[in-house]
């Protein structure tokens, strides 16, 4: 029946509120979601939802209708994942999510190596700094880090490689405006902000066992590492980045690391997915790939160069 079809679409406009949210999610057109829902009550031959201007409000049937779809949607993946995980050779649809910078600099170039050893996968990576709800979204596995909460009761984590953060501004702007010489100096300097940092403008450093937290703010807040990257390189001001962004900024000299005896928290990279009974064999493959070709303990982008 074509109603089975439309479970993963149903379930996904009631969690997200919305035929938008939930044609963004899956990938699909409003009105083909719109289509699909439509086509669902018509061969029942019930209203599952009452559409107002404002929201999305579920029938009587509709709620029992979404408690079963639910429970079908978990086994259908069930039974795939039963099956993927017997393969030998890893196959299918992979979604991965992942922040942009991160995405970008260093999944860009890990994908094609991951997919000439396992031709047989169909990747598909969603780039995006905020937060996706994975269910619904299908999204397979995303890359977050440690400070965005992980792992909630829903996900399992695995951990990739830590994630460290360095201040730095140009020689430029040190040059201009001073050398902070403790936290506390950053309050007069012009401090760029990622905006989707939850400590954003209270930065935090510890050193000999103790910790100095300090407000900043700045004349310039972005929601992307590589851009902020791009305005220290101007002279813009003092900034906190990844080292995966900053490293090679630093190595070359572009950039100076601010009061670099002082340490900032050190978190984590994890790859989170759904719990699952079955692990699929495309999903497994992926974590080890990643965490081979991303250093472990160690990153390289973390690495002193070579000579």
């Amino acid at each position: 029946m074509d109603s089975f079809g439309a479970i993963p679409v149903f379930v996904a406009v009631v969690e997200k509120g919305g035929f938008s949210a939930a044609a963004v999610a899956l990938g699909l057109s409003k009105s083909a979601v719109s289509k699909r829902i439509n086509r669902l009550e018509a061969q029942l031959g019930v209203r599952l939802l009452h559409r107002t201007t404002r929201r999305l409000i579920l029938t009587e049937a509709g709620e029992r209708y979404y408690d079963n779809a639910v429970r079908a949607l978990e086994a259908a993946n069930r039974a795939e994942d039963a099956v993927t995980e017997l393969q030998g050779e890893p196959s299918g649809r992979l979604r991965i999510s992942s922040p942009m910078s991160f995405g970008r600099l260093h999944l860009a170039p890990m994908i094609p190596k991951f997919l000439q050893r396992y031709p047989k996968v169909q990747l598909e990576l969603v780039m995006d700094d905020k937060k996706v709800d994975l269910v619904a979204g299908g999204i397979d596995l995303a890359i977050r880090s440690g400070a965005d909460g992980l792992p909630d009761s829903s996900l399992v984590a695995r951990r990739l490689a830590p994630l460290r953060h360095v201040l730095c501004a140009s020689s430029r702007y040190l040059d201009r405006n001073g050398i902070p010489q403790m936290p506390a100096d950053l309050a007069a300097h012009n401090c760029l902000l990622f905006s989707y940092s939850s400590d954003a403008g209270e930065w935090t450093f510890r050193r000999n066992g103790k910790t100095a937290s300090v407000s900043v703010s700045g004349n310039y807040q972005v929601n992307n590492s590589e851009v902020l990257l791009a305005a220290l390189r101007e002279g813009l001001g003092i900034g906190r980045v990844p080292t995966f962004v900053a490293g090679p900024a630093i190595q070359s000299g572009e950039l100076v690391a601010v009061l670099p005896e002082w340490q900032l928290p050190e978190h984590a990279l994890y790859a989170v997915y759904p719990e699952r009974a079955y692990l699929p064999a495309k999903v497994r493959a992926f974590l080890d790939f990643a965490i081979e070709y991303l250093g472990g303990g160690e990153p390289y982008w973390d690495r002193e160069p070579e000579d």
